[in-house]
């Protein structure tokens, strides 16, 4: 089953939180009291964001997080592999020990529909989020 990871959640939930006050910045600790999430595991998921280039980490007494570009600029999907690598939804794609792997009559169409996921997360802005 394709599921996203806590941590590509708590990213999502905070990308679209700062698209929403776009005008501020937010510290780690303010997102994940808002929210009801953990805030060291948070505040580990907006550095790596920061370190990938979709945020900008501001320091001072109104420090914190705002998005590095237009929230439109920023797809699902570029938050999703930041936090997590390539996108994959079999083993084999991954590079794991597969049994089946030179009878697999299933790879290929799944690898099809990985591909229609990609597209439509790759389709979907921040942007879009904040708004709906």
């Amino acid at each position: 089953m394709f599921r996203l990871s806590k941590r590509s959640d708590y990213g999502l939930i905070a990308l679209k939180h700062l698209a929403q006050h776009a005008d501020e910045s937010a510290s780690a600790r303010q997102i994940a009291a808002q929210y009801h999430i953990p805030a060291e595991l948070l505040a580990k998921v907006l550095q790596r964001l920061a370190r990938k280039g979709l945020l900008v980490s501001q320091q001072g007494m109104n420090g914190g997080y705002v998005l590095a570009r237009d929230p439109a600029l920023i797809s699902i999907v570029q938050v999703v592999e930041a936090l997590e690598g390539p996108i994959s939804i079999t083993p084999c794609e991954r590079g794991e020990e597969c049994q089946t792997l030179q009878t697999c009559s299933v790879r290929d169409p799944l690898f099809q529909i990985k591909a229609k996921v990609v597209q439509v997360l790759g389709d979907t802005s921040i942007y879009e989020l904040a708004t709906h």
